[in-house]
């Protein structure tokens, strides 16, 4: 499949006509989802040795953002691209059978709750049920959590399945990100070859830069965005409809309102603030691993602590544009609520969630973090 057939505006200008259909159905359809694949978002966590083209953490975030400006929910199906790196310490054989049609791979996961899984000469037998299996209706493979062991430090383990081994069962029903498709997996004695697992951030056999950044963190980047997209959406709405609407009181158009300007300015300079030290925390951990070193215990932990704080500020911010617009906001057919509703939704994921700030400033005075999977 080549990325030249559509443009990124192209792909954005029919999301716009199809968001609505994907927050009715509950899922983003695959054939969108092809389109996005068609952008290069699934293939630029990709190894290079199996047709992978490595895009910089940076760079694909951004692309995230804005897909994420149009529908929260579409960005949030779009940011799996980068959780390819969560495969990397899979067996090279194993990656090379992943990769056999095409670098351009949908990986969904639903990790817990952990269930039970039987041992058996070459592997596991897996039967369970397993929640929030975001994007699973377009996935390539899918990843479900079974225990470790001693070889995996007690850490838990993805298996992987393909789609036709599992029943989904469509149980998404929320306010928020309603089309990211977060149903419920079963599996029902499916048999997976030990060779088809990983320890999620285990140490990669792939020697890649990209490979080299912290897979969790990545993820947690990923998630955090999204709403920074959703921000980035209320903030243009509110500043392109602010002029040209009158009061039903007779009281002054919003832009001509003295708190409603300063309103919106103050939440542009908090929005763009909070971007700005997400994005130079990704870049700067970036340069280090292309010049060769590794992403630091301050850097990584710069990278958590901006990613949550793009979250919690985000949603601040679309709780502020909602707070000043009036009653016109309350009602069911206008954007804010729905914005509102899928700003929510990022900052209340374990990865961006308050524990996020403690465990950052323990690093940060060289104490260990206090969460687990901080790296």
């Amino acid at each position: 499949m080549t990325q030249t057939q559509v443009t990124f505006d192209e792909v954005l200008a029919e999301l716009v006509e199809r968001r609505a259909e994907f927050r009715e159905q509950r899922y983003v359809g695959k054939d969108f989802v092809d389109r996005l694949k068609q952008l290069g978002l699934y293939r630029a966590s990709t190894p290079e040795q199996f047709g992978g083209e490595t895009m910089p953490p940076a760079e694909f975030l951004k692309k995230i953002e804005r897909i994420s400006a149009v529908d929260g929910s579409t960005g949030w199906v779009a940011s799996f691209g980068c959780q390819l790196i969560y495969l990397g310490s899979l067996p090279l054989e194993t990656q090379a059978k992943l990769y056999a049609d095409g670098p351009d791979l949908v990986f969904a996961g639903a990790l817990f709750p952990i269930q039970q899984a039987t041992p058996t000469e070459t592997g596991f037998r897996v039967t369970g049920r397993w929640k929030f299996a975001s994007g699973c209706m377009a996935a390539d493979i899918i990843c479900v959590g079974i225990p470790g062991d001693d070889s995996t430090s007690g850490k838990p383990r993805g298996a992987l399945v393909r789609p036709e081994h599992l029943t989904i069962v469509p149980d998404w029903d929320v306010v928020g990100m309603r089309g990211t498709g977060s149903f419920d997996l079963i599996a029902e004695d499916v048999e997976v070859d030990r060779a088809w697992t990983f320890i999620r951030g285990g140490e990669p056999v792939v020697d890649e830069p990209l490979y080299r950044y912290p897979a969790i963190t990545y993820a947690a980047q990923s998630l955090s965005v999204v709403s920074a997209g959703v921000a980035r959406a209320a903030l243009d709405f509110a500043e392109d409809v602010g002029s040209g609407r009158t009061s039903i009181t007779g009281a002054p158009k919003l832009a001509d309102r003295a708190y409603y300007r300063a309103g919106i300015a103050e939440a542009e300079a908090v929005l763009r603030s909070a971007r700005a030290y997400f994005y130079e925390a990704a870049d700067e951990a970036w340069q280090a691993l292309i010049a060769g070193g590794q992403v630091s215990d301050e850097q990584n932990a710069h990278l958590r602590l901006s990613a949550a704080h793009l979250a919690r500020t985000s949603s601040e911010v679309v709780h502020k544009v909602v707070s000043l617009s009036g009653t016109a906001a309350i009602y069911r057919d206008h954007p804010l609520p729905a914005l509102l509703s899928d700003a929510l939704v990022p900052q209340e994921h374990a990865f961006l969630s308050p524990a996020m700030y403690d465990a950052a400033g323990a690093v940060l005075m060289g104490r260990p973090a206090t969460v687990p999977a901080f790296r």
